[in-house]
């Protein structure tokens, strides 16, 4: 019998094979649901088990924390999935060939995420991000229009370049930390090189960071490398959308972290912090002024995530045990209310026909689910009460006024400023007289309501073990 850790890696290799195999379409639809519930389960285990470490995997709080959101999301977006592709299947968009490869590559990209978040190796890191990378970009091209390849191509080449950056960064980590540990698999080990850290070479270390930092960073849609991110939203199947947001994003920004704690330990190293308080605070601002200018409703959300994405990089540069809780408990709010809301504009897209915002209108009278689940994912996300985005962002927001009050105030002009955006988009959809087809949705209510129902509980109320186990995390990250 294998370990939960052995599983979360291997179901999803097997249904890759299975999948690749399988011509018809429910079939491959339900296996897909199936492995990824399987992984889940298996994620849940991993909460339970034994913390793990050799030099090529480990499973601490941190990772194991991630695993869990992520397969968790991983499923429910694929019982979204076997809906909304079936349509897409059904007006012809997608043909039976192209859905086998669909479900195939969904798979490969589950497995190489998780591969990425429980590996203890740099190198094997990198691998697990370029093939979750590779997995995506084919999916976003794959309804072979112009502006899917397009958008497929674009994502490509400035993944590729931010992947390279990694790469060279990962090497001269490497390099810096032979020299102490020798050869070998112990010294691309995370946790060797954290209780070595202060005996590498600093100088070397911050500019390994750099390129990492960029490479990585890309991979966040930190801007302004977050070029790659409206176009792959706006032109891909909306369930890659919502892995996107929900968690891919997270991967690299993992990956950044926990470099980030190899740093911390050797403190002649250039002051990463605010090197990344600074990104994400430029990134913040950007995105919520972009937001007025959007005129298709994914690409909307897509720079939501960047916005978003830019303030709990924020939120982990300042540290700190506050704001390191507070950038975990965002991360998980932000994932669950942001592939919500993928899940109802998906569905909203393919019965009016368009992505464009000015075509849509009267949403919560036509559609009533489908227009008050996009009324709260927005209020979600952008920081109301009493939903749990509010409470990250109050907790980022009462650390930076407690330590840096300057800049709090770029914070708190960005956040409103995004909140006025959304709202000002938002209301004309789902308000008013409607338009367009009034016909019924085929959709499973059961991801859309289950994200939604989790974003309001934690905003109300977090379970103890849930608290603590935030706190561990958040001192692991220094």
């Amino acid at each position: 019998m294998i370990s939960p850790l052995e599983a979360v890696l291997v179901i999803p290799a097997i249904a890759v094979v299975l999948l690749v195999f399988i011509p018809d379409y429910r079939i491959g639809a339900i296996l897909n649901v199936f492995a990824a519930a399987l992984t889940f389960l298996a994620g849940v285990a991993l909460l339970v088990t034994d913390r793990y470490r050799s030099d090529i995997l480990i499973v601490d709080d941190f990772n194991v924390y991630l695993v869990t959101l992520t397969t968790f999301v991983a499923f429910t977006t694929s019982i979204f999935s076997a809906s909304y592709i079936g349509h897409e299947l059904e007006i012809g968009r997608l043909t039976p060939t192209f859905l086998r490869f669909y479900h195939a590559l969904y798979q490969a990209m589950l497995g190489a995420m998780n591969l990425a978040l429980v590996a203890n190796n740099i190198g094997l890191l990198w691998v697990g991000v370029e093939v979750a990378t590779l997995s995506t970009v084919m999916m976003v091209g794959i309804y072979r229009t112009p502006a899917a390849v397009e958008a497929a191509w674009k994502y490509f080449i400035l993944g590729s370049v931010g992947i390279a950056l990694a790469f060279f960064g990962t090497i001269l980590v490497y390099l810096v930390s032979q020299e102490v540990l020798g050869e070998g698999l112990p010294a691309m080990a995370w946790d060797t090189m954290v209780k070595n850290a202060a005996k590498f070479d600093a100088k070397m270390l911050s500019l390994a960071f750099v390129f990492l930092l960029v490479g990585y960073g890309t991979k966040v849609g930190l801007a302004p490398f977050h070029a790659w991110l409206p176009d792959a939203h706006s032109e891909g199947p909306t369930p890659i959308s919502a892995v996107l947001s929900g968690l891919l994003l997270n991967v690299a920004l993992y990956a950044l972290l926990r470099f980030k704690i190899v740093l911390a330990g050797n403190p002649s190293t250039l002051n990463v912090g605010a090197i990344m308080a600074t990104l994400g605070l430029i990134s913040l601002v950007f995105a919520a002024f972009m937001l007025y200018r959007r005129r298709d409703i994914k690409r909307l959300f897509a720079y939501s995530s960047i916005e978003h994405m830019g303030l709990i990089t924020f939120a982990f540069g300042m540290g700190g045990p506050l704001a390191n809780f507070a950038g975990l408990l965002h991360m998980t709010m932000h994932s669950l209310t942001k592939s919500a809301i993928f899940f109802t504009v998906g569905h909203i897209s393919q019965v009016k026909g368009t992505q464009k915002l000015s075509e849509i209108r009267g949403l919560t009278e036509s559609h009533p689910l489908l227009g008050w689940g996009l009324v709260t994912g927005v209020v979600a996300i952008a920081g109301l009460p009493p939903l749990g985005i509010f409470m990250s962002e109050f907790l980022i927001v009462s650390s930076t006024f407690a330590r840096q009050p300057l800049l709090a105030l770029p914070l708190v002009f960005g956040l409103l400023i995004a909140l006025g955006a959304l709202f000002l988009r938002v209301s004309d959809v789902a308000f008013g007289k409607p338009t367009g087809s009034t016909a019924p949705v085929k959709a499973s209510r059961l991801p859309l309501i289950a994200h939604l129902s989790l974003v309001l509980a934690a905003g109300i109320y977090l379970p103890g073990p849930l608290v603590i186990w935030f706190q561990n995390v958040a001192r692991l990250l220094g």
